[in-house]
């Protein structure tokens, strides 16, 4: 959590700059870094049922009990857990968010950065001196099960928010149309475009390990026999042709700007003339977007694109000079309700 400063505290820092500001930032590092290892060593799940002594919590945790209650107090610190007397409880905040059943648990997304920070930004400076990525990251990502678990489920609950709203704002693929998801591997967004148009049938193009989470999402959504999932690199698959609609949903960003050339020609190869695609993606430098959370969070997912991928978050302008060479036209942004991050960009194939 962001550390605790009264307001007098506070000012020193951000308002009058008396005091350096990276010194919160160093503190806020040290608090992430705690709060991912108080996940991964079970420290959360072991306090849902109440209020233990540091003795009782290491026997739970299978932790040394010193090291444990150095830990512990970091925690209190940062209000992940209170204490009192000798026993500690979870904050009402990591009860609500940091438990993997709590109701839109915030647990996957939590334990996908702490591994992508303590795996992969080690070498950042290397990638910023190079001008390019030092990982494969999908390779890296399919290596590790449990990550590539979490990256998914993020997608997917994120469909669940957007899906709704993205699906009103594309027009319809026809009475009998034909969808390509090209890195839909949860199956969301494809689910929710055939539960709407009961005609729809969809293909979902993506790594094996990602399709895992689609093939159960699909099967319980009743959709076996209209939706295909095919495992495949997007940049050399057959994509087959005829499709009324691809999408390209927070896949964009993670290539460079000649990689997602290529990738723009093959879908305009798979679309049928006047069959549209769509983007979902963080788009970068919206004046529309207010200084905050989700401006910083782009900024920041931007450089981490380029880190670990080559790509970043690209502005509308680029995206429609990009779709304009790949042969579309008319392309249109909406800015989504439900997302400050998000946004939709649609175009039609000549």
């Amino acid at each position: 959590m962001p550390v605790p400063l009264p307001p007098e505290e506070a000012r020193q820092f951000i308002d009058t700059d008396q005091a350096p500001a990276a010194h919160l930032d160093m503190l806020n590092a040290l608090s992430f870094r705690t709060a991912v290892a108080g996940l991964r060593l079970g420290v959360f799940e072991a306090l849902a049922t109440g209020p233990l002594s540091v003795s009782a919590l290491a026997e739970r945790t299978g932790t040394d009990p010193t090291g444990l209650r150095l830990l512990a107090d970091a925690l209190v610190g940062f209000n992940y857990l209170t204490r009192t007397g000798a026993e500690y409880a979870n904050s009402a905040n990591t009860a609500r968010w940091l438990l993997r059943d709590a109701p839109g648990s915030f647990v996957p997304v939590l334990s996908f950065w702490g591994t992508v920070v303590t795996e992969l930004w080690g070498d950042l400076e290397t990638s910023v001196r190079q001008g390019g990525p030092t990982v494969d990251f999908y390779a890296w990502l399919e290596k590790r099960p449990d990550t590539l678990a979490d990256f998914q489920t993020m997608l997917r609950r994120l469909s669940g928010w957007l899906a709704e709203e993205i699906v009103s704002l594309v027009p319809a693929p026809g009475s009998e149309g034909r969808l390509l998801d090209l890195g839909g591997g949860h199956g969301g967004y494809t689910i929710a475009f055939c539960n709407a148009y009961p005609q729809l049938r969809g293909t979902v193009v993506d790594l094996p390990g990602a399709l895992a989470q689609g093939e159960a999402a699909v099967t319980e959504a009743g959709l076996d026999d209209r939706i295909e999932l095919r495992p495949g690199d997007l940049l050399t698959a057959d994509l087959e042709t005829g499709y009324d609609l691809v999408l390209l949903f927070n896949i964009v960003h993670g290539y460079d700007e000649r990689q997602l050339a290529g990738l723009l020609d093959r879908v305009a190869g798979a679309l049928r003339p006047g069959g549209r695609v769509a983007l979902l993606e963080p788009l970068a430098e919206v004046p529309q977007r207010p200084p905050g959370v989700a401006d910083s969070f782009v900024r920041a997912f931007s450089l981490n694109l380029f880190h670990t991928q080559g790509g970043r978050a690209y502005r509308f302008e680029d995206l429609a000079k990009l779709l304009a060479a790949a042969g579309f036209t008319d392309p249109e942004q909406h800015l989504l309700t439900r997302s400050d991050a998000d946004h939709l960009v649609l175009a039609t194939r000549v």
